[in-house]
């Protein structure tokens, strides 16, 4: 029987460990294919790809899976709890998946599960100790890890485990699955090597957030070595091309103008944007040249630096709350954005299990045709910020790559194709 594994990623970019954990996820369960919902122009700790959408395509597929799909810049750029239910809805109105694969720090699945159990099921005694926590002034990120160790009440157990951004994603995939009332069967792949903020390449694994700091200096024979030769391959072009997206600094200028710009009603319509936040941002947002600046204003114990840069994301992006409330509410279009022979094949069989599936290959088509406003406005977005991401470039700044650009297709023994 053909099994189907599915994975949840960044590739920003796709290096060593990518290759572990895909590996050994496939030889865990025997999948046949592997599908991976992946973010797009846009991260989820509030910043830029170093690399755009389409190169992380082609290193995936070249690298062993078989149909990448992009998660909607929404999803991609918002929290971990939207972030993962983004991801996990795709997935699974795919209807062909059986099987989740994450990486994790702590590997273990009932553990992480019983995190996601309390969350989905928000028992009142939780819900009151969150309250309380918040009263504190802490984050919600803190005040919620207090609140589940002080709920969960032992300590020894679960210490440390919410203070990892994969584990914190992990348990959100969970939470989504029950959710959905999903049939994916979930498991771990336990990170290999270095942890998500280390910054050394040891055995030939480095962390993404590494091999960005790495890429950026043009140290490439380092670059080599932690990243499989296709990926590096491509990686060495785009940097060559000057088609790189170093961080959100490089739209600094503009999302200050536009905060600027904007009342502090508008402001207020920024998702993440609570409690008054809206007027300490339009006084920094008048005071400051720099993102570094804004930040070194804003931040607090209550407001973190990720969740100020993810409000800047929106910002530049132009997402409000009620697009966000709007994701919420639907079930993303899949958006293909590269496929080989088996991800063919996959398609074929998504399309027969789930006829009434959104799938597409042509941006320009669905726009056209499609009566689904929420879905139009949803990828919308998703163009619109490749737009605003190519002004990130050295050079060949172009807009409308959504329209011009193909899905990249691989095939056994041949260069890259496009459809």
């Amino acid at each position: 029987m053909n099994k189907v594994l599915g994975i949840v990623a960044e590739y920003n970019p796709f290096h060593n460990g990518h290759l572990y954990h895909l590996n050994e996820s496939k030889k865990a369960v025997n999948a046949n294919y592997v599908v991976a919902v992946m973010s797009g122009n846009f991260v989820q700790r509030g910043d830029t790809s170093l690399i755009n959408k389409w190169a992380k395509t082609e290193m995936a597929i070249q690298n062993g899976v078989d149909l990448v799909i992009e998660l909607p810049a929404i999803y991609s750029v918002s929290s971990a709890e939207n972030f993962g239910y983004g991801a996990i809805k795709i997935l699974n109105s795919l209807k062909i998946v059986d099987y989740l694969s994450f990486g994790s720090e702590l590997c273990d699945v009932n553990i992480l599960n019983e995190f996601a159990t309390v969350l989905y099921e928000e028992p009142k005694e939780y819900v009151s100790i969150l309250n309380h926590e918040l009263g504190k002034g802490f984050s919600y990120a803190k005040a919620r890890e207090n609140a589940l160790l002080i709920y969960l009440n032992d300590i020894r157990k679960y210490a440390n485990i919410l203070s990892s951004p994969n584990n914190i994603l992990a348990i959100e995939y969970l939470k989504a699955l029950k959710k959905e009332k999903s049939n994916i069967i979930p498991f771990s792949i336990k990170r290999n090597k270095v942890n998500y903020n280390d910054t050394e390449i040891i055995d030939g694994f480095a962390s993404a957030t590494a091999i960005r700091k790495i890429a950026l200096t043009n140290d490439v024979w380092s670059l080599r070595k932690a990243m499989p030769k296709t990926s590096f391959d491509i990686m060495y072009e785009q940097l060559r091309s000057g088609k790189t997206v170093s961080d959100l600094s490089k739209f600094e200028q503009e999302i200050i103008y536009n905060l600027r710009r904007m009342t502090i009603e508008e402001i207020a319509e920024i998702p993440d944007v609570t409690e008054g936040l809206e007027n300490l941002i339009k006084n920094a947002a008048n005071s400051c040249n720099t993102i570094e600046e804004f930040i070194s204003i804003v931040k607090s114990k209550r407001y973190t630096v990720t969740r100020l840069k993810r409000i800047l994301v929106y910002c530049l992006l132009g997402i409000t709350k009620k697009d966000m409330l709007n994701s919420q509410k639907v079930d993303p279009y899949i958006r293909v954005l590269g496929f080989n022979e088996k991800g063919k094949e996959l398609l074929s069989g998504i399309s027969h299990a789930n006829p009434k599936l959104d799938i597409i290959t042509s941006p320009r088509r669905f726009l056209d045709e499609s009566n689904n406003k929420p879905l139009k406005s949803m990828l919308e977005k998703d163009i619109f910020a490749t737009d605003v991401y190519t002004l990130g470039y050295d050079y060949d700044s172009f807009s409308n790559l959504d329209f011009t650009t193909p899905v990249i297709t691989i095939y056994e023994n041949t260069d890259v194709n496009i459809v």
